[in-house]
């Protein structure tokens, strides 16, 4: 749990959770699009290489383009359970 809780533990890793959530397969461009104009494509793919080698997400090349999705949708829960959480 504590290794994928510091794996999604960036602002911009949450982000493309939040993107793939609601729509996947998506490619490297297609996820840069849905979360900021001034997203560098290098930067995306080391943050899904992250969360690629740490299970958090999927790939599937086809043709030239790898394809992310998110691996297990149970850790949505995880976003569920955090947002209706309340800190005193």
């Amino acid at each position: 749990m504590a290794k994928i809780l510091k794996t999604i533990a960036h602002p911009v890793k949450l982000e493309i959770l939040e993107v793939l959530e609601t729509e996947e397969p998506l490619d490297v461009s297609t996820i840069c699009q849905h979360i900021d104009a001034d997203c560098e494509i290098s930067m995306m793919s080391h943050h899904l290489t992250k969360l690629k080698d740490n299970g958090i997400v999927s790939s599937e090349k086809k043709g030239k383009q790898v394809y992310y999705r998110i691996a297990d949708r149970h850790l949505l829960n995880i976003f569920d359970r955090m947002e209706n959480c309340e800190l005193v």
